[in-house]
């Protein structure tokens, strides 16, 4: 079943915004159906909490307060969050897929394992959140903020991680090949054993940051400062294209790659085909009141 708010009176409460949002959008699983039809006003609960598990959201619920909800597995497809919160939410596994959430609040939240590609995450919020091997091929995080976030091993190939804040993040592990970072603070970072292959770092800020057995193959370091980083050797920024600007550790020298550059990222994935109709014999239980 799928939905799209519309008309829903502006003076009604913040919990009955949000469970009006949820019931227009579209809430289906593979063993699980709605049991009638449900319309944009009503209030509801699912009464399994394990359902949140299965659960597909779509569809538009802006502002949204999500906020320690468990959405574990749950699936948002071309779905519209903006600044929407979800401080401290459980979002493990789950899959949030050419969906937008920019301006929204993920700090504290559990991403790990999730799959975020070709999502919108501009100027979001992401503060000591778990994306440990989190799949964000294609995702902008422009502007974002992920100081102390948590990205080791995560899958960020093509990622926009331009002019945001990444203070103390965590990259140990992680595939940054062709990523954006251009213009941002990734200050005290852990990039230890990250793959930087063709990313591009100019202008960056690296203050204190690790970049131990790091790959930097035609990596763009052109006005990065790594005057303070820690763990580069003149392999690594040998394999580096920087120039005048760049600025490094003591005794290493910055290497001019000639010809253009270029590098090509990824077009955003395709949102996965909809789900096959519920099973009518199985439903969800739609009621009055409550939480998930």
């Amino acid at each position: 079943m799928t939905g799209h708010l519309g008309g829903v009176n502006q003076s009604m409460s913040q919990s009955a915004r949000v469970n009006a949002a949820l019931a227009a959008l579209t809430l289906s699983a593979g063993l699980c159906g709605i049991a009638s039809p449900v319309t944009a006003g009503s209030r509801f609960y699912v009464q399994d909490r394990e359902v949140a598990r299965m659960v597909s959201l779509g569809g538009s619920c802006n502002r949204c307060e999500l906020s320690g909800r468990n959405l574990s597995g749950a699936t948002f497809t071309g779905a519209t969050f903006i600044s929407a919160t979800l401080v401290g939410a459980n979002l493990r596994g789950a899959e949030l897929v050419g969906s937008n959430f920019s301006a929204s609040d993920f700090s504290r939240a559990d991403l790990r394992g999730a799959r975020i590609q070709g999502s919108n995450f501009s100027t979001s919020n992401f503060t000591d959140a778990s994306l440990t091997g989190a799949e964000a091929t294609g995702a902008n995080f422009n502007r974002a903020n992920l100081t102390n976030a948590n990205l080791s091993g995560a899958e960020l190939f093509g990622t926009t991680l331009a002019n945001l804040s990444a203070r103390g993040a965590s990259f140990a592990g992680a595939e940054l090949n062709a990523a954006n970072m251009a213009g941002g603070d990734f200050a005290s970072a852990n990039f230890n054993g990250a793959e930087l292959d063709g990313a591009r770092l100019a202008n960056a800020t690296f203050r204190g940051a690790s970049f131990t057995d790091a790959s930097l193959s035609r990596t763009d370091i052109r006005g990065a400062d790594l005057s303070g980083a820690r763990g580069l050797t003149q392999a690594q920024v040998s394999e580096a294209c920087g120039d005048g600007s760049t600025r490094l550790p003591a005794r290493l020298t910055v290497h001019s790659c000639s010809g253009r550059m270029t590098v090509r990222t990824p077009a955003p994935p395709r949102p996965p085909a909809p789900p096959a109709p519920p099973s009518p014999r199985r439903n969800i239980i739609i009621a009055d009141g409550g939480e998930p």
